[in-house]
C-alpha cells in the first residue's frame, strides 16, 4: 500500500528502480559465474564444437589456446573472490563484536523516554538497547537476531514523537532482517569483486532499505520523521572515540541512518515532504563499461575452452608459429599444397 504522503509517480519510479536493481544483480551473477562453471557442470556446449575446428577462417584450436589462460584466470579470480568474501564478512563481524563490547548498554525501563516512545509506535521494548556515546545516533545490527542500539542522549535531544519515529525506522530494519540481507549482498559483491557494478548495486539496495524503513516509520505526520532525520544529520561523532560501525545497514560512521550521501539525505527529505524525489544510483558508467568488458572476456574464454581438443586438432598445435599467428588458419596455411587447411572437411559451414 502506498503511503499517503508519497506521490504515485514517485512510488512507480522507485518500484521500477528496485526491480531493475534486483534483475540486473541476478543477471550479472548468472552471467559472471556460468562461463566459469558451466562446462564443468555437464554443459552440452562442448558437443556443439565436437569435430569442428574452424569457424570460417578462424581456427578454434588457436582460439582455445589463446583464451585458455584467460579462462584459468577467471577460475583463480572466483577462488580469490570466495576467500575475499569470507575474509571481508568475518572482519566486519569481528569489528562489530569489538564495537559492541566497548559499549555500555542497558535495557529500557519505564522511566525512560524511549520506553514511552517505543510503546507509542508498537516497537517491542526488548528489541531496543540504550547506549552511551554511540558513534552513530541509532543503528540496527545482528545477522540472526537484529538488535536496535540507540544513543541515550537522543532522549533529551528529540521529542517523544521524533524518538518514536527513529525507533520505528530501526524496527523496520529488524522486521526485514536488513543487516543479514545486505551482508549477503556485500558478500556477493566481494565474491565477484572484478565486477564493481555489482558492489554498487548492493549499495543501491541499501538505499532502498532506508526508504522502505522510512515508509514504515511514518505514523501520521511525515514531518515528524523528516525533522528527526534533519536533526540527526547534524549528529557529531566524538573524535578519537575508537568506535566504528563496521557492519550495520552499511559500513561507516553515520551510514546506519542513511546519511552517507547528500543525495540520499535529499531524497529522504523530499519524499517525506511529498515532493518528487530523485534517485541517484551508485552505479557509474565506468563500472558498467568495466562489467561489460569483463563479462565478454569471461564468456569468450569459457566458450573457447568448451571446444574439445581432439586428435583431429593435432595439426593446429604443431605449427612452428604462435597460436596468435595461426589464428586465421586458412590464410597463408603451409600445411597443404593449395594453401588450404588439411582438415577442411570438418570446418564449420
Amino acid at each position: 500500500m502506498r503511503p499517503e504522503f508519497l506521490r504515485g509517480s514517485v512510488e512507480e519510479h522507485e518500484a521500477r528502480h528496485r526491480r531493475r536493481v534486483l534483475i540486473v544483480t541476478g543477471i550479472l551473477t548468472l552471467i559472471a559465474t556460468s562461463p566459469v562453471l558451466g562446462h564443468h557442470l555437464g554443459s552440452r556446449l562442448s558437443d556443439v564444437f565436437a569435430g569442428r575446428d574452424h569457424f570460417w577462417v578462424v581456427c578454434l584450436v588457436a582460439v582455445h589456446e589463446l583464451l585458455a589462460p584467460v579462462h584459468t584466470l577467471f577460475h583463480l579470480l572466483l577462488i580469490a573472490g570466495v576467500a575475499y568474501a569470507v575474509f571481508d564478512r568475518t572482519r566486519a563481524w569481528f569489528r562489530m563484536r569489538r564495537t559492541l563490547r566497548m559499549l555500555t548498554t542497558r535495557r529500557l525501563v519505564p522511566e525512560d523516554t524511549a520506553w514511552a516512545a517505543a510503546s507509542l509506535v508498537d516497537v517491542p521494548r526488548d528489541a531496543v538497547l540504550l547506549a552511551d556515546q554511540l558513534p552513530t545516533p541509532a543503528f540496527t545490527t545482528g545477522w540472526v537476531r537484529p538488535q536496535i542500539y540507540v544513543d541515550a542522549r537522543l532522549q533529551s535531544e528529540l521529542t517523544g514523537d521524533q524518538l518514536g519515529a527513529v525507533l520505528a525506522h530501526e524496527y523496520a530494519h529488524v522486521r526485514r532482517h536488513d543487516p543479514a540481507r545486505l551482508t549477503l549482498l556485500r558478500a556477493l559483491g566481494c565474491l565477484l569483486f572484478w565486477l564493481p557494478a555489482l558492489r554498487r548495486l548492493a549499495e543501491d539496495v541499501a538505499d532502498d532499505a532506508e526508504i522502505a524503513a522510512d515508509d514504515f516509520a511514518v505514523r501520521g505526520d511525515p514531518m515528524v520523521l523528516a525533522s528527526a532525520i534533519l536533526q540527526l544529520a547534524q549528529w557529531s561523532v566524538a573524535e578519537g572515540s575508537g568506535l566504528r560501525i563496521a557492519d550495520g545497514l552499511a559500513d561507516g560512521g553515520r551510514s546506519a541512518v542513511g546519511f552517507q550521501r547528500d543525495a540520499m539525505l535529499d531524497r529522504r527529505i523530499h519524499r517525506l515532504l511529498g515532493d518528487d524525489a530523485r534517485i541517484v544510483t551508485h552505479v557509474t558508467w565506468r563500472s558498467i563499461g568495466t562489467a561489460i568488458a569483463a563479462l565478454l572476456l569471461a564468456w569468450s574464454s569459457g566458450m573457447a575452452v568448451a571446444h574439445p581438443m581432439t586428435a583431429a586438432s593435432a595439426h593446429c598445435t604443431q605449427h612452428h608459429v604462435s597460436a596468435f599467428g595461426h589464428l586465421f588458419c586458412r590464410v597463408g596455411h603451409t600445411g597443404g599444397s593449395d594453401g588450404t587447411c588439411p582438415h577442411e572437411h570438418v570446418a564449420m559451414r
